[in-house]
């Protein structure tokens, strides 16, 4: 088993960490969070299944790590249901307001991009929709149970995690200079690791919802007070959702999108969710013989994955955008042939410095988690603000920030994720399920973290199924992260590589960036549960880049 370290960071941060594979057999539930994993536990023992238990952990992170998630971000879920052997997709990201357009942003001097933490990129909440949702389309529970535990934390307290703290105490100056953004800190500042935090307004929020049907939570959230308090606060900061803008949101009942891999279907979200590049990446690589090209950590095998991803995120860029404004040409970009012409343009011995496309900021402010229940039903989900706290805005007394997805919208009014009014953006988190020829489940799956989750899917998917490893060992690894800028711009790589490897990865033209310490989280942080039918277990791992931890039920 190998072993992770984040080192001691110029900044004094240090995290060390050797973990192994958990193994259970009745139920498993890993996250970011080691008490939001104990809230899904607790779900699943009071007779809850897998989507019951998921939204238990959702509201428990929402509690215990706000700076990346939350009721004012979105989330997408993956719902492996086991009776009918079927992946069920459910996007919870909202549109952008009505009220919006380009021609209003351009006459107000703005271009290149919308300013990252303004109020007017703020699109409507998602997540609150998709909860309630899922609940009720493959739940078992009341809302009231499904939400105790987070209720729980927030109002009594919890002790704040290590690398929570470090997130915390970068989003501080975003809090201290948003509106309402002190309801988020402690004394106006970030709570340190370990000290007791509260936010009874998130408990009493929640409280709020416990007490509804998913039907009429939605109701409460997106026709009532909360509606008008997200409305005003948008607004007065010169934002431009509506109360109709709220009232009009629903979630999206999709078709999972999948391509064959190693002779298991890998299944995402489909746009706008950015699953494709993953997909498109590992349909590139279908047509290589990854193993061949040398052990995990050897410059060969990493210069054909770094090179199957920029070509994925070329396309990626080019085709994902809200599915009611654009029809993604989703048939030809998956299908075996397109992969094979992909493949064939990559370069055994150097990099593609002409490759047309470009990856926005890297971010790791988001939480992955997952769930296998006792049935064998799997869900596998994330839920996000995009950047750390988002907007940093916070509705009067509702215990949240508010998202900033907004700001990946395209301003070319020619581009398919260009900026209109009710539309929804790019969208970057994005959760995984792998099924086996049968369409039994082999595992849910995902590295939350901006545009670094593709690339992170793709990295563990190889790990899993190109050298058979364990979850855990699979997370364990090593990571590349491409870099924001041109085509055949910079890579980071963690530090522990060997020196042959990055002089060799340099040698072909790759250019480099080693990080360390807390640079480290950069590489996202995932989660996997592996089920074994036959032996009837689940296995499970838990990133050493992060506070969380997988637990399970015998």
């Amino acid at each position: 088993m190998s072993a992770f370290e984040i080192s001691r960071s110029q900044s004094g941060f240090t995290f060390n960490s050797r973990r192994s594979p958990i193994y259970t057999t009745k139920g498993m539930v890993a996250s970011s969070q080691p008490l939001a994993t104990e809230a899904g536990l607790e779900i699943l023992r009071a007779g809850g299944n897998a989507a019951d238990a998921a939204i238990a952990v959702a509201a428990a992170l929402a509690v215990v790590e706000p700076c990346s998630t939350g009721l004012g971000g979105d989330a997408f879920v993956l719902f492996y249901k086991a009776e009918e052997k079927n992946v069920f997709a459910l996007n919870g990201s909202g549109k952008s307001a009505q009220n919006i357009s380009l021609e209003k942003i351009t006459k107000m001097g703005i271009s290149g991009e919308l300013p990252m933490r303004h109020a007017m990129t703020v699109n409507v909440p998602g997540a609150c929709a998709l909860w309630a949702d899922l609940v009720e389309q493959h739940g078992t529970l009341d809302l009231s149970i499904i939400l105790a535990p987070a209720i729980r934390y927030a109002m009594q307290g919890f002790p704040v995690s290590p690398v929570t703290a470090r997130l915390w105490e970068e989003g501080a100056s975003i809090l201290q200079n948003s509106p309402g953004g002190g309801q988020l800190l402690l004394n106006g500042k970030a709570p340190r690791c370990g000290e007791l935090m509260l936010n009874r307004n998130l408990g009493q929020t929640l409280a709020r919802l416990a007490d509804c049907s998913p039907d009429k939570a939605k109701k409460l959230f997106y026709e009532g007070k909360f509606a008008e308090k997200i409305v005003k606060i948008v607004r007065e900061n010169g934002g431009f959702l509506s109360q109709s803008d709220m009232a009009e949101h629903s979630s999206l009942f999709q078709k999972s999108i999948s391509v064959n891999y190693r002779g298991y279907e890998i299944h995402e979200c489909p746009p706008n969710g950015q699953g494709l590049a993953a997909l498109l990446a590992l349909n590139t690589l279908s047509d290589i013989d990854v193993p061949a090209l040398g052990v995990a950590d050897s410059p060969e095998r990493l210069h054909h994955l770094i090179e199957a991803m920029r070509l994925a995120f070329a396309d990626a860029r080019q085709h994902i955008a809200d599915p009611q404004h654009y029809s993604t040409p989703l048939k030809k970009l998956l299908s075996p042939s397109y992969g094979a012409t992909r493949a064939a343009q990559i370069f055994p011995d150097r990099a593609i410095l002409d490759n047309t496309g470009g990856v926005p900021v890297n971010s790791s402010d988001t939480v992955y988690f997952c769930v296998i229940d006792k049935e064998g039903n799997g869900c596998s989900m994330v839920n996000s603000t995009y950047m750390g706290f988002g907007t940093g805005i916070v509705p009067e007394g509702l215990g949240f920030s508010l998202q900033n997805r907004g700001h990946n919208f395209s301003l070319d009014p020619t581009h398919p994720n260009a900026l209109a009014a009710g539309k929804r953006s790019y969208h970057t988190i994005i959760p995984g399920i792998c099924l086996r020829a049968d369409k039994s489940l082999h595992c849910t799956f995902g590295v939350m973290g901006g545009f670094m989750q593709p690339q992170g899917h793709m990295q563990v998917i190889s790990a899993l199924l190109d050298d058979g490893v364990d979850p855990q060992e699979a997370l364990n690894r090593l990571r590349f992260c491409i870099e924001p800028g041109e085509a055949g711009g910079k890579v980071s790589l963690e530090e522990g590589l060997p020196a042959e490897t990055i002089r060799k990865l340099s040698a072909m033209g790759h250019e480099l960036e080693m990080r360390n310490g807390y640079e480290r989280t950069i590489f996202g942080r995932g989660q996997v549960i592996v089920r074994d039918a036959e032996k009837g277990t689940l296995c499970a791992g838990c990133d050493p880049r992060s506070d969380g931890y997988a637990a399970g039920m015998c």
